[in-house]
């Protein structure tokens, strides 16, 4: 659905000047390091605002077969297909989909090099280092099942494959940890380097932060390029959308039990599940003023808390607020715990206007289900 008008709360609302902004320093990368960027489909899907995001970026990248159909069919340019693993009945049809496809595992590339040979083929590479610092999402912990780590068993098929994706930044917005990291890759997994066409250095590189050192990294991604004669690969899926979007939310009811509360139409479980799953509060601006607020979602979980903030007057049912930064893992992770009410999702145009291109209702919520 589709209108013109701002829809009832809750509400993703996606700015494209913010969005465009990110965009603009994509485009600073790519010209001055010669690196290209595919949006990162896992962080962000949304594709009604990839009309801006195409102009900007050179295609997408994918976690499964959902995922690569998707950048295909609605944003295009290059596609790459990287799955933890490949079903038998799913590889065909990725493979259709994709310009490269990247096994995370040499026997996943024994398995279907057959079904891939008419696209450029890839194996992901697992450092042993990463910049997490949240176990659960270090793909560098033990036992971690990303990536192949013997350089040895990997020269053995290198005449199959052509390049790597090597993902080990999570949230890294430190550019020294950045650059030691891949001296360490370099110095690790040279010999492969040396002979491949493409390297993909995966996302988690905070590079559109405030403060960042664009001209730094810039310089850093030409020379690993130059040094093996390779095609750098960037995946941003947070860089690319970061602080371009906000979940509107309204005030339901207050309660005081102890400290002052407020219950708003949302829910972390079901809307924003990354501040759950990492134990993080949200961001609501300015978080300033005389009363202190609990903002919490109206799931039956009882830790579903938005966070603690600052306001200049107390809350009151009917306000209206906006959770900031509400694009990355928002919309791709949402769910109907609780059955509780699905955002629509609206775009602020560059022009100022809110247009509304997608609500749910019950009917989406039964055909969720069986």
């Amino acid at each position: 659905m589709t209108r013109h008008a701002e829809p009832r709360t809750p509400y993703y609302l996606i700015d494209k000047q913010k969005l465009l902004a990110n965009m603009r320093m994509i485009d600073r990368v790519r010209e001055q390091s010669g690196a290209k960027a595919l949006l990162a489909l896992k962080c962000f899907a949304t594709w009604s605002v990839f009309d801006l995001m195409r102009e900007h970026m050179d295609g997408t990248t994918s976690s499964s077969l959902n995922e690569v159909r998707l950048g295909r069919q609605r944003f295009g340019g290059e596609t790459h297909a990287y799955s933890v693993a490949w079903a038998d009945h799913e590889i065909d049809e990725a493979v259709s989909y994709a310009d490269k496809i990247i096994f995370n595992s040499i026997q996943q590339l024994e398995r279907f090099a057959g079904n891939a040979s008419g696209i450029v083929r890839g194996l992901r590479l697992n450092p042993g280092i990463s910049s997490s610092s949240f176990d659960l999402a270090d793909p560098a912990r033990p036992f971690s099942r990303l990536g192949e780590w013997d350089q040895q068993k990997v020269l053995a098929v290198m005449d199959r494959i052509s390049g790597f994706m090597i993902h080990n930044n999570c949230e890294n917005s430190d550019f020294g940890l950045f650059d030691r990291m891949l001296g360490q890759i370099e110095e690790r997994f040279g010999e492969l380097l040396k002979r491949a066409e493409w390297v993909s250095l995966g996302g988690g590189i905070h590079f559109t932060g405030e403060g960042y050192p664009l001209e730094d990294f810039c310089a850093r991604l030409k020379r690993f390029s130059e040094t093996f004669g390779v095609q750098v690969y960037l995946e941003p899926g947070e860089a690319a959308i970061t602080n371009s979007a906000s979940l509107e939310v309204t005030v339901l009811d207050t309660l005081f039990n102890g400290k002052h509360l407020a219950i708003v139409d949302s829910s972390i479980e079901a809307h924003m599940l990354d501040l759950l799953i990492y134990r993080e509060s949200a961001r609501i601006g300015p978080d300033s003023g005389e009363h202190e607020v609990m903002v919490c979602g109206k799931s039956c979980l009882a830790g579903d808390i938005f966070g603690t903030f600052r306001f200049p007057e107390p809350l009151k049912v009917g306000d209206r607020l906006s959770v900031e930064d509400a694009a990355g893992y928002t919309m791709v992770k949402k769910n109907w715990f609780n059955g509780v009410a699905m955002p629509a999702i609206a775009i602020r145009e560059l022009d100022g206007s809110i247009r509304t291109v997608r609500e749910f209702g019950f009917a989406d919520y039964e055909q969720s289900l069986s």
